[in-house]
């Protein structure tokens, strides 16, 4: 095992998954050390990467069977690796003067990597850009049209980035406090890939300025269904999914009330099940699964989950979830159950699952 700018790289596993297996990338803790790891929807492992510092979320290139798993904001590194366990992993580290908000892209061809990133003497959002056929370096950096950016997605058409700028101002030298509460400005900023043009730009009521736009899925239909989380006051209860469609104002869904109050004005993590027409959201401050109509926006239910955060597409039309507590469970949608695929207590998901395959 050898350490690269931050990143152990273990030897590799000998499992691999079936070609038509669908393959699920998380980060974890275990008893303090830190790792990715790669396992299908039976919770069965097939390789993992041990690195230093919690990770977060990541960017897949399915065509080309690659994936970057970025640390957890303001993390400095960043690892490309092939989901088949066939090459090494490749270390990054963030630019001079910027660090990484936990999530990335990859272009339709996957020829580069975006990133989101905070220019913190700045004080301002970018998207790192990064060419992958050079060892993925940092060619570039454009505007994200805001503060914090977190998740990106690609819209269907495969050249415009919707950028979810969460408004909080922070600076690695003031330990993660947020700056600038009374001034956030929460936004979704359409952004063009290669020129860097900010297409369309949209924000939430002044009303909603504290609710901090932080997860991305885009729906069958082409709308983009984003999660919140709110930075006011506790006994507020705003609505905190959303979805926006190009050209018209973002719409907020509260859903029942019981279930607004219960995610505890948290939504940690965003999905779409294999059809597109079903949204899941998460909660782990909540221990909630919740359940959107992409057409309507209307509530479908909701299935606990203890500090659940982690979501994902099934192949069966349901969704595979983690949880802080070392749970990965298969869940209905349709009615509203959880199945426990593999349960490991001194293990801790982190905040995204993402599938490839």
């Amino acid at each position: 095992m050898a350490l690269f700018g931050g990143l152990l790289v273990a030897p590799a596993n000998v499992l691999a998954a079936p070609d038509s297996e669908p393959l699920f990338l998380a980060a974890r803790t275990e008893g303090g050390r830190h790792a990715i790891a790669v396992f299908d929807s039976r919770g069965s492992e097939l390789f993992s990467i041990p690195v230093n510092a919690r990770g977060h979320s990541f960017a897949i290139d399915a065509r080309n069977r690659m994936a970057v798993a970025f640390d957890r904001a303001p993390g400095t590194h960043a690892v490309l690796f092939d989901v088949d366990n066939r090459k090494d992993p490749l270390p990054l580290i963030s630019a001079p003067g910027r660090h990484f908000f936990g999530h990335g892209i990859f272009s339709s061809d996957g020829k580069l990597l975006l990133a989101s990133e905070n220019d913190y003497d700045g004080g301002r959002g970018v998207l790192g850009v990064y060419d992958v056929a050079a060892g993925c370096r940092r060619i570039g950096e454009f505007a994200s049209g805001g503060v914090g950016p977190h998740d990106l997605v690609l819209m269907p058409d495969g050249r415009t980035l919707c950028v979810a700028n969460g408004g909080i101002l922070t600076h690695p030298d003031y330990d993660g406090i947020k700056l600038n509460l009374d001034e956030m400005t929460p936004s979704l900023a359409y952004v063009d890939l290669h020129s860097g043009e900010l297409v369309e730009e949209v924000r939430l009521a002044p009303e909603l300025h504290r609710l901090s736009i932080r997860h991305l899925v885009v729906d069958a239909f082409g709308a983009v269904w984003f999660g919140c989380q709110y930075e006011g006051e506790a006994a507020d209860r705003p609505p905190l999914v959303g979805r926006h469609r190009s050209g018209e104002e973002p719409v907020l869904f509260a859903g029942p009330a019981e279930t607004l109050r219960a995610l505890n004005n948290y939504v940690g993590s965003v999905a779409v099940d294999l059809s597109g027409e079903i949204v899941a959201t998460s909660s782990p401050l909540g221990g909630l699964i919740t359940y959107w109509d992409a057409a309507t926006g209307r509530n479908l239910g909701q299935t606990p989950l203890a500090d659940g955060c982690g979501v994902a597409p099934l192949q069966d039309g349901g969704i595979l979830a983690t949880s802080g507590r070392g749970k990965i469970a298969a869940v209905d949608i349709g009615k509203s159950r959880l199945r426990s695929v593999a349960e490991q207590p001194a293990v801790g998901w982190d905040n995204h699952l993402r599938r490839i395959g």
